[in-house]
């Protein structure tokens, strides 16, 4: 982006299905960077124009198997890039923790009763029922039966007894954990770094019953004109110097596989990206929900928080 000498605007929302409705309702970003759960609400809504990747020199170092995460071409055109991803994941102190959760970690231990009042969850229908639905052992979490649903309720109803609370604010919960008020929570990578730095003993993990992950990309909407640097911005952000960055500030991972090489081995380690490409084919990536289906996620989790 150098060659332009400025920065770009951004306008910030508060959650993907935040900026679907801004986005939907006539707000015209040039360039917009969502969760990819959240392609097919974009794509649906006949919002964007096709990207073409040979604009894009970095696209070839991107790791292949992130190509078709969400589902992004669509009659052979592509409306999504990716360019990095996070684990959604179990963070917990571990000295105040069993050392069993220590020795094999558990999404289990958000609905163990011996840390009631000292647990926090997200604040999200999806990850509460998707981890939910992993603790009782289904293996359809994103499309899961009105029959599955009315299993997990009890499950749901018992972490809402046993939460301090649900977050919004990542800062809420670091701070919880850093005062040993909390001892486990759902949580992202830069929590686990900003706590590790502060000395806090901490441990993130990929529990059993399965690794969940988000991921982001690049989209552009169908009435931006200024390609060229749009182009290059997108191309900017996917460059293995961003990616590196981004890994070594804030934990989130990156698809530009040349990224790794430009941290030290032990760094790389500590984020637990040794072998990346073994990471990207083990963890399980949100995928996009049909909205009946997520409706009827929002619907339970939402009775469930209010006592119905």
């Amino acid at each position: 982006m150098a060659e332009y000498d400025e920065m770009p605007d951004y306008s910030f929302f508060a959650s993907d299905a935040e900026g679907v409705t801004k986005v939907l309702a006539g707000f015209k970003p040039d360039a917009m960077h969502p969760g990819g759960d959240y392609i097919h609400r974009f794509i649906d809504g006949g919002v964007l124009q096709p990207i073409d990747t040979d604009r894009l020199s970095n696209w070839p170092d991107i790791a292949p198997i992130s190509h078709n995460l969400g589902q992004p071409v669509v009659d052979g055109k592509r409306y999504f890039v990716p360019d990095g991803f996070g684990a959604s994941s179990l963070i917990y102190r571990t000295d105040l923790v069993d050392p069993s959760y220590v020795d094999e970690s558990s999404w289990s231990i958000l609905y163990d009763d011996r840390y009631a009042g000292r647990l926090a969850f997200y604040d999200s229908d999806r990850s509460a029922v998707v981890v939910a639905a992993l603790v009782h052992g289904f293996d359809n979490p994103f499309s899961l039966t009105d029959a599955q649903l009315a299993e997990l309720r009890p499950l749901l109803e018992k972490q809402r007894d046993l939460a301090k609370f649900y977050w919004t604010d990542i800062t809420q919960l670091e701070q919880a954990m850093a005062q040993g008020e909390v001892v486990a929570s759902y949580a992202w990578n830069q929590s686990y770094q900003i706590l590790l730095s502060e000395g806090v003993p901490v441990k993130y993990v990929a529990p059993k019953e399965g690794n969940l992950a988000f991921f982001e990309g690049w989209m552009i909407h169908k009435d931006a004109t200024d390609l060229d640097r749009i182009y290059a911005f997108i191309d900017a952000f996917l460059a293995p110097e961003s990616g590196a960055w981004l890994m070594d500030n804030y934990g989130y991972g990156t698809f530009n596989l040349k990224s790794y090489d430009l941290l030290p081995p032990e760094r790389i380690a500590e984020l637990g990206y040794s072998n990346i490409e073994a990471y990207l084919e083990t963890v399980i990536f949100f995928s996009n929900l049909d909205p009946a289906v997520e409706a009827k996620y929002e619907e339970l989790y939402t009775e469930v928080l209010a006592g119905a």
